[in-house]
């Protein structure tokens, strides 16, 4: 609720009784008021569409001047025709600035991670929370609904402390959150960047219909799971022993990993097998340790277990596949090595 008190905040501003506006939603003045209140989705973006169109401010008075009725449309369509999410990002940016010189918006890439940050030009006064936290969630949901597919954020932070309505952030914002960091932002795998967009005109044109429903607009499948549940596979795979711990690793439920793995084709026993096998092979063709430490290392409890499982995924016994490695690596006679 007290997002939806911001935006009787934005009525005030302009001198406009939020009654019609209110009553679109179902809300009560009473309600409005109340500690503690919740609205639902579809109360939210009915009462955004409402005030938008009747305030002619998609910003709802955040900024020093008004950004009219279908400004974010505008940032879609100059977004969409880009030909991955990387470069949609960076147009939404760059035309940003050309709206509004409030906020800047930026997107960062480093060592694997992908950010998009807003650096506060000016001072926000009492919109400053609902500004930061809708202008990351108009952008995140633009991407999601752009893919086709969740973008899974590392991390979500706010240059703010934690609000009494602070578990609501969990819900717009999947991942971690941070508050009372430097700037508004968040983080998310790179790897998305490179995805194509799947929307086209005549998409855009049936969402826009209603008011920016990318605000509440939650997306369950997500393209880069796969490569996601191997990464966590790799780096804390001792931790996630079975998929109840996975998928609370990914903020999602076990029956929905696996649905979500079932439709790309995969399994999370097989993408344990992948981890497991190249982790082994890796070992046998760096190392000198002994079958049983590699067997413990990459997760089993015993060398003939070990043994067993590697000889259906190669054919081969360990010991034999090292053999093999080896010889292929040793010098040729003419005192070469291979290649």
């Amino acid at each position: 609720m007290a997002f939806v008190q911001a935006i009787v905040k934005g009525y005030a501003r302009y001198g406009v009784d939020p009654g019609g506006a209110l009553r679109a939603a179902q809300i009560t003045p009473r309600e409005l008021w109340r500690a503690g209140a919740r609205v639902t989705a579809a109360q939210f973006e009915a009462l955004n569409a409402h005030a938008m169109q009747e305030l002619d401010d998609e910003a709802l008075g955040w900024f020093g001047r008004r950004l009219p009725w279908g400004s974010y449309g505008m940032l879609c369509r100059a977004s969409i025709t880009a030909p991955n999410l990387g470069v949609a990002l960076k147009r939404w940016c760059r035309h940003h600035r050309l709206l509004v010189d409030d906020i800047a918006l930026s997107l960062e890439v480093h060592q694997g991670q992908a950010t998009v940050a807003i650096e506060e030009m000016r001072a926000l006064g009492a919109f400053r929370e609902f500004c930061l936290v809708s202008s990351l969630r108009f952008l995140h949901g633009f991407a999601s609904w752009a893919m086709d597919s969740r973008l899974w954020l590392r991390e979500a932070a706010f240059p703010f402390a934690p609000p009494p309505h602070a578990d609501a952030y969990g819900l717009m914002f999947p991942g971690q959150l941070r508050f009372d960091a430097p700037r508004a932002s968040f983080s998310f795998d790179e790897r998305y960047l490179a995805l194509p967009l799947l929307r086209d005109e005549a998409a855009l044109r049936q969402m826009l219909r209603r008011a920016l429903p990318l605000t509440v607009l939650q997306y369950r499948r997500d393209r880069l799971l796969g490569q996601r549940v191997r990464e966590l596979l790799r780096t804390q795979g001792a931790e996630l022993t079975n998929a109840e711990a996975m998928a609370q690793a990914l903020h999602m439920s076990s029956r929905t990993l696996h649905r979500q793995l079932q439709a790309e084709g995969l399994q999370l026993q097989q993408l344990k097998d992948e981890v497991r096998r190249d982790h082994a092979l890796d070992l046998l063709r760096r190392s000198q340790r002994s079958l049983q430490q590699i067997a413990l290392a990459v997760g089993f409890r015993n060398e003939k277990s070990f043994s067993r499982a590697f000889r259906q995924w190669t054919g081969m016994a360990p010991g034999a596949w090292r053999a093999g490695s080896e010889q292929a690596l040793a010098p040729s006679p003419s005192g070469r090595g291979l290649g």
